[in-house]
């Protein structure tokens, strides 16, 4: 009895410790969840392929864990339940950590610190300065369902009209056919899509909320946690990290890889 008693508990030690990062050793893939679209993060090429800083960033983890990189592109409001339910190993797609989100998913240390910027109606600029002066109802903000742009909007501008897309490029297209006063989403979103239209949109380009970025993994997982803070902590220590941000927000040269 007392045998079969230490058996079994040997056998639930062994149970409790396999985690993720022995399920991705022994499958030989690391499966990434995003939403293509977050430009510079992930995005689609003219060829169809994922390219963007956390594609880079993905295909440098599965090379330093020796594994093939499976990129599963998922609608952002269901992204959570998706890494929740084994859709995915992680969520590498510019995720903001917040509590309400925390309660749901572990995060690894923030890799890259943006806020939410706005997006305006080029006939506005110089009536609109900040985001206290679009807090009036009759001022009409688009934004991107399930998105801290979103949150950041009810919470600081509550009075005026919210307008939800599914997508991103969804929400930015009003702002530019004058059909909404604003767009608000993150800033490097919004500084290449103000690049892209000049003229036609002004950028108030001075975040007015601090959101630190990082990783997501499934709750209880510590050992991947532990993995990824020490495998980010090597890449900003060794200069890759720089290299890799140099390329993606100092440069536009990727841009003509797009459709």
């Amino acid at each position: 009895m007392i045998r079969t008693l230490i058996l079994s508990f040997m056998l639930f030690c062994g149970l409790a410790q396999a985690g993720t990062v022995d399920d991705i050793l022994k499958r030989g893939t690391l499966r990434v969840g995003f939403d293509a679209g977050y430009q510079p993060f992930e995005m689609t090429n003219k060829q169809g392929q994922y390219i963007g800083f956390d594609v880079d960033l993905a295909k440098m983890v599965a090379k330093e864990m020796g594994v093939k990189v499976e990129f599963v592109n998922t609608a952002w409001d269901g992204i959570i339940p998706a890494l929740l339910t084994d859709k995915f190993d992680v969520i590498m797609g510019g995720m903001t950590v917040t509590p309400q989100r925390n309660l749901r998913v572990n995060f690894a240390e923030p890799y890259i610190v943006v806020g939410q910027t706005i997006v305006l109606r080029k006939d506005l600029a110089g009536t609109i300065t900040s985001f206290q002066d679009l807090n009036d109802p009759k001022y009409k903000i688009a934004v991107k369902l399930g998105t801290t742009g979103e949150q950041a909007v009810k919470r600081l501008i509550p009075k005026a009209q919210i307008f939800q897309f599914e997508t991103q490029d969804d929400a930015k297209l009003e702002v530019i056919n004058g059909k909404v006063d604003a767009f608000v989403y993150d800033l490097p979103y919004n500084a290449v899509f103000t690049s892209q239209n000049t003229g036609a949109v002004v950028h108030l380009d001075k975040p007015f909320t601090f959101e630190p970025l990082a990783w997501a993994v499934r709750k209880g997982d510590a050992d991947f946690i532990n993995w990824l803070n020490n495998y980010l902590r090597q890449i900003k220590g060794d200069g890759s990290y720089d290299r890799l941000y140099k390329k993606w927000f100092e440069s536009t040269d990727w841009l003509k890889q797009l459709k």
